[in-house]
């Protein structure tokens, strides 16, 4: 039986993988509400993109993913709280306006770049503004677990991928010496 990696297996799925320019560049912000018809059809596929994925992966902690995970570099993500029951998250012209001195370090996945895992530190709260498809700003304020996976897309969207928050000389290590933690994210409380 021949062994698909897990990166390739996400390549196959249409996740844009580690390397491809449209990772490395800020996607561009949508004009609200002028340009809702072409937000709407982003989020349309992201959907689309994320059960297709969902069906193949189970993500215990949550997932997300951002448009040019997908190949368009526009400013739209989103995020699937781990809670089933909670509904998906949209992001659109994301913005971190605030987020707290306390930090965390857990170890973070990416679609993008699924063959590993590392160790990111993380603020514990963010507060973030968001753009509304009818042109509205709107704030809220996330917290551990959700602020971790929010903040990890809306660094997609920033050209960024988790590698560059990681600690100087921290590398990723590969998923099936990961696995072998068996660890959730665990917080202080």
């Amino acid at each position: 039986m021949i062994q698909v990696r897990p990166s390739e297996q996400m390549r196959d799925l249409g996740v844009v993988q580690e390397g491809e320019p449209v990772l490395a560049e800020p996607a561009r912000a949508f004009d609200l509400p002028t340009e809702r018809e072409a937000a709407e059809q982003v989020i349309e596929k992201l959907f689309t993109a994320m059960e297709r994925i969902g069906q193949v992966h189970p993500f215990a902690k949550g997932m997300g993913i951002a448009a040019p995970q997908i190949g368009i570099g526009r400013a739209a993500a989103i995020v699937q709280p781990a809670s089933p029951d909670a509904p998906a998250i949209v992001l659109l012209n994301p913005r971190i306006t605030d987020r707290s001195d306390e930090m965390d370090e857990q170890f973070e996945g990416c679609l993008s770049f699924f063959d590993v895992r590392g160790l990111v530190p993380r603020p514990l709260q963010i507060t973030v503004e968001t753009t509304t498809l009818g042109g509205q700003v709107a704030t809220t304020t996330y917290e551990r677990g959700l602020a971790r996976l929010i903040h990890h897309e809306i660094d997609h969207l920033d050209g960024l991928l988790y590698t560059a928050r990681m600690a100087a000389g921290v590398e990723p290590i590969p998923v099936e010496q990961y696995r072998l933690t068996g660890r959730a994210w665990a917080y202080e409380q």
